[in-house]
């Protein structure tokens, strides 16, 4: 089993301190952009981020895979991602395993008080992933750093019952995503998937929902 499949991936918190705040770029629907991988590895850097998370749809339906990746381990970025609808597991699997980054879709990862976990995939589309596989994926990934003070979710669609779903009348939002944000309670959901929702933030209880978009976003905690 490689380093990306596993249950739980554990990073240290070398270089940190307890009063540094963790920054994270979030950015989703690459679409094979090289050009666009590059100035969000280039925002990275200048930014000084800890993590990057690419939120799915990095690729246009399994192909244009090369240099996608490659730009974010070249400034020595650690990298997290998940499957969108235009890529399968096995896609995922092997961006992680060749640019030697996690793929946490159904796992979990811990950084320093912060646990991050993830589903990929949509609920439609050819890469359709059922709602109840959606939130089994959530709650394995959960139940392995909710112990953790903070926690954030990782998936590729929107949850349903959102402002991002009436953007689009052809990309409903996840009722297994919503079901695991009212059960999981994490202080941050990121998404993509729906291009017109790019940037949109709101509120779902405790829980901050946010469209990172291609463009990405920077998070503090």
């Amino acid at each position: 089993m490689t380093s990306s499949r596993r249950y739980e991936l554990m990073e240290d918190n070398h270089g940190h301190d307890d009063q540094k705040k963790f920054r994270i770029l979030a950015s989703g629907d690459i679409h094979g952009d090289i050009g666009l991988a590059r100035k969000l590895a280039e925002k990275a850097d200048k930014e000084k981020v800890d993590l990057v998370i690419l939120c799915g749809d990095l690729t246009f339906f399994d192909q244009s895979t090369d240099g996608i990746i490659g730009p974010f381990v070249e400034k020595h970025k650690k990298v997290l991602l998940i499957p969108g609808n235009h890529e399968g597991v096995a896609t995922a699997d092997f961006l992680a395993d060749f640019y030697g980054v996690k793929n946490i879709h159904g796992y979990s990862v811990k950084y320093m008080d912060i646990g991050i976990f993830g589903a990929g995939g949509a609920n439609i589309g050819i890469n359709q992933v059922s709602e109840k596989e959606l939130y089994d994926l959530l709650r394995k990934g959960y139940d392995k750093i909710k112990y953790l003070k903070k926690k954030i979710m990782v998936t590729h669609v929107h949850p349903s019952e959102t402002k991002m779903e009436k953007f689009s009348d052809i990309v409903p939002g996840s009722e297994g995503i919503k079901r695991a944000v009212d059960k999981f309670h994490p202080d941050i959901l990121l998404c993509s998937h729906v291009h017109e929702a790019e940037g949109i933030e709101e509120k779902i209880g405790k829980t901050k929902v946010i469209n990172v978009g291609k463009k990405g976003k920077i998070i503090e905690l």
